[in-house]
């Protein structure tokens, strides 16, 4: 009957992990008071616990000063150094080369 439903829920995909028995306690307690299955709070906190991670990573946060650094730069570049120069020299021989 278990495997039915994980069929009925397109649920495919098999995760495992082990841990000490006083972290599993902690999960079955929180698992129990949102009123879900372990199984189901662990993955509905992993998937959190990534979406997080994701996002945090998607979104540049910068101070108020660092917010101005960045327009600056942005809207008044300095001149391109000599060595950026010479890199840039160096590129245009390697892709017309590579043509």
């Amino acid at each position: 009957m278990v495997k039915e439903k994980t069929k009925e829920r397109g649920l495919s995909a098999r995760l495992e992990a082990r841990v000490a028995p006083e972290t599993l306690a902690v999960v079955k307690r929180a698992a129990e008071i949102q009123g879900r299955s372990v199984s189901e709070f662990v993955v509905a906190a992993a998937q959190e616990a990534a979406q997080r991670t994701i996002a945090e990573t998607a979104v540049i946060r910068l101070s108020i000063e660092g917010q101005r650094q960045f327009a600056e730069a942005i809207l008044n570049p300095p001149p391109p150094s000599p060595r950026l120069k010479k890199t840039f020299q160096v590129y245009r021989q390697l892709s017309r080369g590579a043509r």
